[in-house]
Order: C-alpha cells, then structure tokens, then sequence
C-alpha cells in the first residue's frame, strides 16, 4: 500500500511531468512559440512529438487521481470538505481525453473542455475551507484562482489575439500553483 504522504507528494510531481513534456515537445517542433500555438499542436496527428505528448498528458492524468486519493483521505481525517477536492477529477479526466483524441479529432475539444471546471475547485475551498485547518488558504485560493481566469481570455479572441499560448498557459500555471500548494499543505496536515 502506497504512503499517503507519497501520494501527496504527487501534486509536485504531475506539474513537473506536465511542464517538461510542453517543454521537449516545443524544443523538438520546428517554429513552435510557447506565446502564440496551442499546446495541443505539439500533441496533434502526425507530429513528431505525438507519442511524447501523449504518454506525459496520460501519466499526468492517471498520478492525479492517485493525488485526488491522497488529498481525499486526508481531508477526511481533519473533517474538511472534499468538494474542491473532487472537482480535480474534472482535470483527470480532462487532461486524459485530450491526450488519447488528438487534434484534429472533435474528441479532442469535447474531452478537453471539463477542465474549465477546474477553478471551481480553488473557489470552492476558498469559500469552503477554513484558515484554522489550512493556513492561508484564502488569499492563495483567491490568486490562484484569479490566475486560472486569466486562461478564460482564450474565450475573448480580441485581448492578446497573437498570444493564445500565453492565454491558454495562465490556466496551467493556475492548476500548477494549485497541486503544488494543496501537496505542501496537506502533507503537512497529514503530518500533524
């Protein structure tokens, strides 16, 4: 049986995987520009960097879960609510059916489109949670999710219309900030 403090260290781990995967696939896709291309290009039918793509968008989405199963039980423990929790299920799956459909597949978009129910989880702890069982989960819920919005603008083609990279990546540097902060914090309340 896995330590629960080893599945919450996994909140650290995905961002990482997530990350360098965009990151080796930009570097091997000739003309690729982080600010201006969709992160799914580098994933799309017939890319070089296809399969590479794929295997770090599916690793990601399955070491979520088991970081959702850590988050879980330990907010169980302290008596805290688990909404903003399951609601991480949202990107499992998200991130899962936009690596096995890729672009140009409809599947794809379809699939892909839950996660933009991700900042109801920093919302819902913000509202939910209380500073007593985790510290400063206010103001970090409230930035965190102020930056996920910021991924909306992909939805408003007008505002940085040469930069849809850089919209859409506010979304992932939110969900970074995220699990990064949900595994520090839990594992110290898993700790107490």
């Amino acid at each position: 049986m896995i330590k629960n403090n080893n599945l919450l260290y996994l909140g650290i781990v995905i961002p990482m995987i997530f990350w360098s995967t965009i990151i080796i696939c930009g570097l091997m896709t000739e003309n690729y520009n982080h600010l201006a291309d969709l992160v799914s290009a580098l994933g799309a039918i017939g890319t070089k960097t296809q399969y590479i793509f794929t295997t770090g968008l599916v690793l990601s989405s399955f070491l979520s879960i088991l970081f959702i199963v850590g988050l879980y039980k330990t907010a169980k423990e302290i008596g805290l609510n688990t909404i903003p929790i399951l609601l991480i299920l949202v990107f499992s799956f998200s991130i899962f059916g936009a690596a096995i459909f890729p672009l140009p597949l409809n599947l794809h978009l379809i699939l892909g489109s839950p996660s933009m129910l991700l900042p109801l989880s920093p919302l819902l702890a913000l509202i939910l949670w209380e500073t007593n069982k985790i510290r400063d989960v206010k103001i970090v819920s409230a930035i965190i999710l102020a930056i996920m919005l910021l991924g909306f603008l992909t939805l408003m083609p007008n505002i940085l219309d040469n930069y849809f990279g850089l919209k859409q990546r506010f979304f992932h540097v939110g969900w970074t900030f995220w699990f990064i902060y949900l595994s520090q914090r839990f594992i110290k309340l898993n700790s107490i």
